[in-house]
């Protein structure tokens, strides 16, 4: 039985899963640079919007380093929260 990362590293030997799996991140990036952006122009701390999401600012900090990572997809209300937050809202489209 192949782990996770020699099951990953099989996959994206495939050129096209490879194309697809760097848009998927270039993506979750896009958006993780979004909100540390709004974060940073709102002037706030992890802890302060954790309080202002009625969490704590290890959540926030997992959240953050969750989207960095690729390890993680946070909820839409989370996403939500987080934009509320910091005087914002999201927007979904689809393209």
């Amino acid at each position: 039985m192949l782990t996770h990362a020699e099951l990953k590293a099989k996959a994206l030997e495939d050129p096209e899963a490879r194309t697809e799996y760097e848009r998927l991140n270039r993506e979750e990036f896009a958006l993780l640079d979004e909100m540390l952006a709004a974060r940073r122009a709102a002037g706030l701390t992890q802890a302060q919007v954790a309080e202002r999401m009625g969490t704590k600012a290890p959540a926030v900090a997992r959240l953050e380093n969750a989207l960095a990572s690729g390890k993680h997809s946070p909820s839409l209300d989370t996403l939500r929260k987080y934009a509320a937050a910091l005087g914002k809202r999201v927007e979904v489209h689809l393209v």
